[in-house]
């Protein structure tokens, strides 16, 4: 019996009045790896989450299945500025600036008492003697003769300075009374607050958000692989190095490795630079380096379950590196494929062999002169590098500006430079192509390498000496359990 499709529905839904607050309180809401959302049949793959832009803000994920088997997946994410403009958050940000006058204005008072009072202790010994001489006086005129009063005169002017001491604590009192009333001020508009929204448990809408992640997470599970339908803006991430180079994390499914990889130039390289965390990358620190047992030629490696696979220079022979050891693992000649410029992309480069890994393996892409400079297609068995099947393209190489696998598909742009766009897909599932029409922003005007992460659904470039991200939108469907 056969199998249905049932095409995804689309829900994309945006919340106007979500407030700064929230998100501060939720800070758990953003932070999923690239998040698949179906889109009126399609499915996104969004990044944000890790790599925001100024437009993009996405907070709340969740996931259901409607009555007739449809998974719905939901992303609900504030308008651009719109937190900006909610009341609520605008009396937020004045109550914090009240708080932080006030305890300004405690902190001052506070050390203004600890001086003043410290100077009355120091003259509270002097206070004590004029006391004695008032009260001898006062008992006995006599005895105050001309050195006693000027004495008593002397002291008394000694504490003359006491007076605007007891001017301040007077000034201090009153601001007392000032702050007290601000406290009571601010305790009424927090209670008025506190009545407007105490329909929210946020220890339980945290909960729940989380619990709805996670049948996010399950519905995701059922969107495998799609046709390749639009790319994103370009994100750029960094700009380092020369105008030709690589950069990737791991590609293998499922994986928890965060390292980023960087390999500047396409000629006699050696030096690869390993970094923590892609924020590393960002800042260009905690990173560190191995550097190669042989040179790379081009700019096709790809990382794949923790080892770096490329093209040794002036050869066809590919090695596979292995990060954890610093040792190489294997090497095979991939056979008659062309090097050293033979049947480059359109941008030369050496980058003869492109290697590449998407949802379902590990790829080689090159040409041989027996294909006449078409590019051929080969899937390789990752541990022995050996070729398990080949696919004739029959698209001339040098005509291609670079090409990457999507779930079996290979995608290959026009040209390297401005204007260029993806028009050409050849499907090794079941040996055909089609001219496609998805164009892409080329910001900085010089391809130098593309490749599809699966494992984060988006592409990486180096392009011009940037660093550039871009998302995809995968047409998708999935087949229902039972039928």
């Amino acid at each position: 019996m056969s199998v249905p499709l049932l095409k995804i529905g689309a829900v994309l839904s945006t919340m106007a009045m979500v407030t700064n607050w929230m998100s501060q309180t939720l800070p758990s809401l953003v932070g999923l790896n690239g998040t698949t959302v179906s889109r009126g049949g399609t499915s996104e793959r969004i990044v944000s989450a890790i790599y925001p832009s100024p437009e993009e803000g996405w907070q709340i994920y969740s996931s259901a299945q409607d009555a007739d088997g449809k998974c719905i997946c939901t992303v609900v994410a504030p308008a651009q500025n719109m937190c900006n403009r909610d009341p609520r958050s605008r009396q937020l940000r004045q109550l914090m600036e009240k708080v932080q006058n006030i305890t300004q204005s405690m902190e001052l008072l506070d050390l203004r008492t600890n001086r003043d009072l410290q100077y009355v202790r120091n003259t509270e010994s002097l206070m004590k003697s004029v006391d004695v001489k008032l009260k001898t006086a006062s008992d006995n005129p006599r005895s105050l003769n001309p050195k006693s009063l000027q004495e008593l005169k002397d002291k008394v002017t000694q504490l003359l300075p006491l007076l605007p001491v007891l001017e301040q604590y007077k000034t201090d009192a009153r601001q007392i009374s000032r702050v007290r009333e601000e406290v009571r001020n601010l305790s009424l508009v927090l209670m008025a607050i506190q009545e407007e929204m105490g329909a929210y448990d946020y220890e339980e809408l945290r909960h729940r958000v989380l619990l709805l992640e996670t049948r996010l997470h399950s519905c995701m599970q059922k969107l495998g692989c799609g046709k390749l339908t639009g790319v994103s803006n370009p994100i750029t991430i960094r700009a380092s190095g020369s105008r030709f180079g690589s950069w990737m994390t791991d590609t293998m499914i499922p994986s928890s490795d965060n390292r980023v990889w960087s390999m500047d130039g396409y000629f006699k390289g050696r030096r690869v630079l390993e970094y923590r965390t892609l924020n590393d990358f960002m800042k260009g620190q905690n990173f560190v380096q191995h550097l190669l047992p042989h040179p790379w030629a081009g700019t096709g490696h790809v990382v794949y379950n923790g080892s770096l696979y490329y093209n040794k220079y002036q050869s066809n022979i590919i090695i596979k590196y292995h990060f954890r050891s610093r040792s190489v693992l294997v090497q095979r000649s991939l056979s008659g494929a062309g090097y050293n410029n033979t049947f480059p992309y359109s941008w030369g480069g050496s980058s003869d062999i492109d290697l590449m890994a998407d949802e379902n393996g590990l790829w080689a892409v090159y040409t041989t002169i027996p294909n006449a400079g078409n590019i051929v297609i080969s899937r390789l068995e990752p541990q022995s590098l050996e070729v398990l099947q080949t696919w004739d393209t029959g698209f001339p190489k040098r005509s291609a500006g670079e090409s990457f696998m999507i779930c079996s598909t290979l995608y290959v742009t026009n040209s390297h430079l401005a204007g260029a766009k993806i028009y050409f897909a050849y499907y090794t599932n079941s040996s055909s192509y089609e001219y496609t029409d998805i164009p892409f922003h080329n910001q900085y005007s010089h391809i130098s390498m593309m490749d599809y992460n699966p494992r984060e659904r988006v592409l990486y470039t180096w392009n011009n000496g940037h660093q550039v991200l871009y998302n995809v939108t995968l047409f998708q469907v999935i087949k229902t359990a039972g039928d």
